[in-house]
């Protein structure tokens, strides 16, 4: 790996020169390169040639296993809790045996719900198992997942010292940042004082495979380290957190480069989807074949005379007030969507914007 110019930024000099310690552990000979990076992929990642996540510890036994003078670092993510992503970067961070990990992740995957928070609904937490760490599944946003951990009402320590979404799959460069439900987990616990990253890999469906993973997570563990050391000393940055984007071949990036935000995004294109393809409309038909036996039913009843005088005036008032809901219904036409974001070639060619910077192999 090697190192990319460093031009004046806002970060803090102990972050800039941890990082650039980082990289310059890793230089020197071809055969001392080799077996450095050989090392980091042995010590950080897990699993060893292994590609299925182990879940055999339960939340008990990591609990009975934590060290109370050990920084907690809490982990969410934007895919859901079952996303290989995360569960090797825990599984990683519970490997070096430095950290406290606690994990409170999306139920289900919401990689794009946005900076969304679930009011005047009730949520369910429910434990999981990743091996040595304490985990919730919960059945919101991943801002929800953040704001519950950070609130006192989950876990029984007050804050974190850092809270990490990732490894998130796909780029959330440029404007895509306001899509991502992952960076709005990092960006909920920057509104709530405490420091965070957000961390994605530049995920492409033909090019991609789930080792990918792995070397995404041996290239963010030494910037974990690094922030962890520059929050104990008090240096780090409390007016932002990082994104960091890892190019698609994550073992042959480039080294890493500060870079400017941009303005990119994939186009939104929307498709009109017929009614006999859509998942809900068997059941919308259905419901109306159903409506109709209801209305023959009611029909039959209110014809007969014995029935007609059991019906108090208030039974009488809503079934005629379902009948007339029911008829207005049958007039509504139904149209289906589907919107998908489509890649297009961007024209700026600053070398120091992040999607640029991505897409020439270097570490954002």
């Amino acid at each position: 790996m090697t190192t990319s110019s460093v031009k004046n930024n806002m970060l803090p000099p102990g972050l800039v020169n941890n990082l650039q310690e980082v990289l310059r552990s890793r230089k020197g000979g071809d055969n001392s390169s080799n077996k450095n990076s050989d090392e980091l992929r042995k010590d950080d990642s897990v699993g060893g040639d292994s590609t299925e996540p182990s879940t055999s510890t339960c939340n008990e036994n990591a609990a009975d296993e934590n060290d109370s003078s050990k920084p907690i670092i809490l982990v969410t993510n934007g895919e859901g809790i079952d996303s290989l992503g995360l569960v090797y970067l825990v599984q990683a961070l519970v490997r070096l045996g430095l950290y406290n990990v606690h994990v409170c992740a999306p139920q289900l995957d919401k990689s794009v719900s946005g900076h969304s928070l679930t009011v005047r609904e009730t949520m369910t937490v429910t434990p999981a198992e990743i091996d040595g760490a304490i985990a919730y599944e919960v059945s919101g946003t991943p801002a929800d997942c953040v704001s519950l951990a950070l609130s006192g009402a989950l876990f029984s320590w007050s804050r974190p010292l850092l809270v990490i979404s990732g490894i998130n799959r796909g780029s959330s460069c440029g404007h895509h940042m306001f899509y991502s439900g992952g960076v709005a987990g990092a960006r909920e616990a920057l509104i709530c004082g405490v420091p965070s990253f957000s961390m994605s890999i530049n995920w492409k469906r033909e090019e991609s495979q789930e080792s990918d993973f792995k070397d995404a997570v041996a290239v963010c563990l030494p910037l974990i380290n690094a922030a962890i050391r520059d929050i104990e000393k008090g240096v780090f940055p409390k007016s932002c957190f990082l994104s960091i984007e890892i190019p698609t071949s994550p073992s042959t990036n480039k080294g890493f480069k500060l870079t400017k935000q941009s303005l990119w995004r994939s186009a939104p294109s929307w498709g009109a989807v017929s009614a006999n393809r859509h998942p809900s409309a068997a059941n919308f038909m259905y419901n109306q074949q159903s409506l109709g036996i209801q209305l023959a039913q009611l029909s039959r009843d209110a014809s007969a005379a014995g029935a007609a005088r059991r019906l108090t005036t208030h039974r009488k008032n809503v079934e005629i007030e379902s009948v007339g809901a029911a008829k207005s219904d049958t007039t509504k036409v139904k149209k289906f969507f589907r919107m998908e974001f489509v890649d297009k070639e961007q024209e700026d060619t600053d070398e120091d914007l992040d999607f640029r910077a991505l897409d020439n192999g270097f570490v954002s």
